[in-house]
Formats: C-alpha cells, structure tokens, sequence
C-alpha cells in the first residue's frame, strides 16, 4: 500500500494542455519534441517508482549515520539509488548542453523533480542542491573554476551543497562569522555551518561546498559577505581527486523527517585553514548565493507537491481498501469501504484537487523561466522574470504550507492507523514538514512577495498577472456550464485587487510601511496562492470540459473537472477570507504585549 507511482497522465496534461508545451518553441530546444518529453516522462516514473521509492520507509528507519572519523553513512541502498539517477544522466536533464547537460526545459526537469521527492524526498534533497550550486557556479564563477567543477557537477559524479547558516546567523545572514584568509591564489576558510544538506555522504566522490564567509578587513553586514568554493577533496590539475580539504563533519541533526538525508554541522579550518576559491566579485556573496537560493525555493515548493501527491495516493489507497461502516447510498446494505463516506470524499478531493491547482501552478513558474533563459527579445525575457520572481514566493511558501496539511488529512482518512508508524502515513508529515523552514521559512518568502517584490514596482508584474487571471474569468463565463466557476474565480480576482491596493498603500508610508508590511505578508502570500490556483484549475476545467464536449469520455477528464469544481467553489472560499483579515488592520498585533 505504501508506494508511490509518478503522476504522468497529470503532468503530460499539465505539459500538452495547459501549457501547450510552449517551452519548447523556444530557441535552443529544437530537438526536444513533445514524444522525447513524453519519454523521458515515462523512464523517470521508473526510477522514481522502482528505484527509489521502495527505499522511502527504509532512509526513514535507518537515518544517516555519522562515524567516529567524521565519515557519514547514507541509509542502505541510497548510494547504489544515486548512482543509478547518474548514471541515467538524470542530473543533467535540466542544464545546457554547452555545459555537458541533456538541455531539456526547466519544465520537464520541473516534473522529474517532483517524481523523485515524491518517491524518497530524503534522497531527492542531494541532487536538488547540487542543481543550485550548478547555477550559482555557471552564473558567478571564472571561467578557471567552470572548467574544474562544472563538468562533475553536472554529471553528478560530485555533490554541491549550501553553506549560509551558522548558529548566529539563520535569516539574518549579516551575522556570518565564517573567515576568509587571502593566501596566493586561493583562502584559508575558517568557522562552523550548521543545518547542511547532504553536508558530508558516501554517495559520491566529491563533495563542493559553497560557503559565505567574510574576509577579515570586510565591513559588516551583508556587503562583507563574499561566496567561496571549498571542495570535500582538493582537484589536481589533471581533473582528479588529490587530499581532503579541511572540512569535517562535526556532527548530523537529529530530525524530526528526512531521516535519511545526512544534515551536518560542517567545520572549516580545524587544522589550518580549508581551501577555498572566491566565486565572483568579494562582497557579492549574498547576491550570487541567491541564483542558487533561487532555483532551491523553487524546487522546494515542487518538493512539497511530490510529498502532497504521495499523501494523496497513499489516502486514496487506504480508503478503498478499508471497509468500515454503511454506504449512505445503500442503508442497511453491507459493510462498504470508506471511500464511500462524503465526509472521507471531502477530505480526498480536497487532497488531489489541491495537489492538481499546485503542480499546475508550479509547471507554469517553471515555463517562465524558460521563457526568461531562452526568449529571443529582451523585453519578452524581463516581462517573463518579472512574472518568475512574484510567482516563487508563492509556490515556495503556498505550497509547502499545503503539503503539510495534506499530509495532515492524509493521516486523517487513515485514522488511528494513521498515528502509528507502520502504515508510512506518519512520515509523510514528518518529512513535509521541513519544506516550510529550510531555504528561507515561509515567513520569509511572504516578506519577499509583499515588500521587496511588490513594491520595487507597485505591483505591476502581479497585476499583468491577474489580467491573465481575468481572461480565464472571461472564458469561462463564455460556457454555460462553468459560469459557477467563473463567478468563484472573478470573487477571489476581486478580493486580492483589494488586498493587494491596501499592501501598496499601507506598504509606502514612510513611518508605518515597514510594519504593515510584516502584518500583511502572510495573508497576502495565502490570499494570492488561493486565487493563482484556483485559476490554474480554472484553467484545467476549460480544458477538460472541451475534451467531454469532444465526445472523450476517459474518466481523467471527469476526475479533473471535479478537482477544478472543489478547488474553486469549495476551497477558493477558504483563502478568500484572507482578504477580511487584511481588511482588519494591524492594531491588535501592533498592541500585543509578549509576555
């Protein structure tokens, strides 16, 4: 009961319909046709399923392990998984070829990412940073440090990781403390990062370390910060692997989920220094560890969709097999299984309708950063990461707080066997429940949208947004048959207008801005997840019901029509609310004594 099989019927709808695969009219891809998508699609669902999600329960019980020397143990058969994902040049499916990649679009690598976390999240975790740290390096790094790492990197023969925080130093990256000691062509690096993902492992060769440090005549704050590469083992200059680097593993986290990912409190410089090799411009650390911070939140929300997905399966499969109770169609007739029961329905569309509104919404940012990469205008690259930058936040935050509560209620169709561990229902939250900390908490990403990214351009890149919303409104309206969902659609349109003119007003005031903004980041966040959702269902529902007018009568088409109808007329109301919660003002959190 406890597997997972990759959505694929969902994505290639995702992919064929909604978005028409309009990446790949884009220049660069002209050999990426829709059938090699849908290959890569179907050999993907087979590692995930086959490979690497039968290992979910068991990186759950064993964990990594940490050695007296520092050496860290991956669960068994992790390792063997990785290489397996290697070897079938997965690592590379979303890079260039001009730097050794498969140069398929951010969306199909969008998609397989999903697969992969959804089938072991814990195992997931290692090839998502290293995708970061392939960015960050290919963006910032000389051409001398491309030539070193990038290959292997790319390969996924070696590892990247993250390295910002430090005990004193959370969100706050202004306190790093971490050194950097000029010495000839490289530095000395010095100090201790906490909470590193896949931080030290023996599922590679390599492991590179992006780490944030300042040098010692630095200022203070963020402009001190520069970003530095310190490889787990030095590289010679024939390209092989010479002695380890001044880096150990100190120490792995004791979690609450994603036992199976090593989290490490890494030290720089116990015996002298490690060695370490600047990455762009001194005092740009921050700046360019965001390219990588970037692609991770990104990739964080759609590693909240996996998780989502598997809970959903999971339920789904419980709740036909477990038979408890009458069927309300048949009073009095025999025991039926749960799925039966409209309440436990309730809690089963509410999962997949969810899950359905934010894989969409997920693959759409994803088209826009192809379209940012690869448009031939300017103009049409600027308007599309305009479009990327708002919609991150939202898929990062949204996405992850609604993997956590669909996980949530997929232990509540279990029940008691829900809470007990055998049944596998239990992990899912656990692990679900990291994705709303890690790569800037969800708090975070609610100030991002709200302060930085609204008000650096008065909300223009989100209301360009909504006109597209709009048109959806339109199209519905147009057919007799979805003009409920149109009128659930233009409500929320209207709703997060009106909280998005009170974030701008409110957020300009020289003296107050700064605390309204505080106050109204989080509803705003969960406000414009709601309506940017239900207008991808939206979106999915004209399509479906043009299928069934078409005379198609696949039941996927029935599913997703009844997935757009929940998500609009039953769970859009639910975030619409966010809009009286704005409405309210600030008084009562202003006034708050903590005590």
């Amino acid at each position: 009961m406890n597997v997972y099989a990759a959505p694929v019927r969902d994505f290639r709808f995702v992919l064929e319909e909604l978005l028409a695969h309009r990446s790949l009219s884009l220049p660069g891809f002209e050999e990426a046709t829709p059938d090699l998508v849908e290959a890569v699609l179907e050999e993907a669902a087979k590692l995930a399923g086959d490979v690497w999600g039968p290992l979910n329960k068991i990186g759950d019980q064993q964990g990594a392990k940490r050695h007296a020397d520092g050496s860290v143990t991956t669960p068994e058969g992790f390792a063997a998984a990785y290489q397996a994902y290697v070897e079938g040049g997965w690592n590379g499916i979303g890079v260039s070829e001009e730097l050794g990649g498969q140069n398929l679009t951010e969306v199909v690598a969008s998609a397989v990412q999903e697969m992969l976390h959804g089938a072991n999240m814990a195992l997931g975790l290692c090839p998502m940073l290293t995708a970061g740290a392939i960015e960050a390096l290919a963006h910032h790094g000389s051409d001398a440090l491309k030539a070193t790492y990038l290959p292997k990197l790319v390969e996924g023969t070696w590892t990247g990781t993250m390295n910002l925080t430090e005990s004193q130093a959370g969100s706050d990256l202004s306190q790093v403390r971490t050194r950097a000691l000029p010495e000839n062509d490289h530095y000395r690096i010095s100090g201790q990062k906490i909470y590193i993902t896949w931080g030290e492992h023996d599922a590679a060769e390599n492991i590179i370390h992006l780490v944030l440090a300042r040098k010692p005549d630095a200022p203070e704050g963020n402009k001190g910060i520069s970003l530095f590469l310190v490889p787990k083992f030095l590289v010679n200059e024939d390209g092989s692997l010479g002695e380890r680097n001044d880096v150990t593993c100190a120490s792995i986290e004791h979690k609450l989920g994603i036992h199976g990912s090593p989290t490490c409190t890494l030290s720089f410089g116990e015996n002298g220094g490690a060695i370490g090799y600047l990455v762009g411009e001194e005092g740009r650390g921050l700046n360019h560890m965001f390219t990588m911070m970037n692609e991770a939140r990104h990739k964080v929300g759609i590693q909240g969709i996996g998780v989502a997905e598997r809970a959903c399966q999971h339920a789904f499969a419980y709740a036909l097999e477990r038979r408890q109770g009458r069927s309300p169609k048949n009073r009095g007739g025999a025991e039926c299984s749960i799925s039966d029961h409209l309440d436990v329905r309730r809690m089963l569309l509410s999962m997949r309708a969810r899950t359905d509104a934010l894989r969409a919404l997920a693959l759409y940012c994803a088209a826009e950063l192809d379209t940012s990469r690869h448009a031939e205008s300017n103009e049409a690259r600027h308007a599309a990461q305009a479009r990327a930058d708002i919609l991150i936040p939202v898929i990062k935050s949204f996405s992850t707080d609604q993997a956590v509560d669909i996980a949530s209620m997929g232990i509540q169709v279990h029940g008691g066997m829900g809470y007990v561990e055998e049944t596998g229902a239990a992990q899912l939250l656990r692990d679900a429940r990291i994705a709303p900390i890690y790569e800037g908490s969800n708090g975070i990403q609610a100030l991002d949208l709200a302060g930085r990214k609204l008000q650096r351009d008065n909300g223009e890149a989100l209301t360009a947004l909504l006109y597209d919303v709009a048109a959806t409104v339109e199209k519905l309206n147009a057919d007799p048959a979805l003009r409920a969902l149109g009128r659930g659609l233009a409500a929320g349109l209207e709703d997060l207008k009106t909280a998005q003119a009170i974030v701008l007003e409110q957020g300009s005031d020289p003296e107050k801005g700064a605390d309204a903004v505080q106050a109204y980041a989080t509803p705003f966040l969960n406000l414009a997840g709601h309506v940017l959702c239900a207008w991808q269902m939206g979106q999915a529902a004209l399509s479906a019901q043009a299928a069934l007018n078409n005379g198609n009568d696949d039941p996927f088409y029935t599913a997703k029509m009844r997935s757009a109808e929940f998500a609009i007329t039953q769970w859009l109301p639910v975030g619409r609310a966010q809009r009286a919660v704005i409405e309210a003002g600030t008084q009562c959190l202003s006034e708050f004594e903590v005590y």
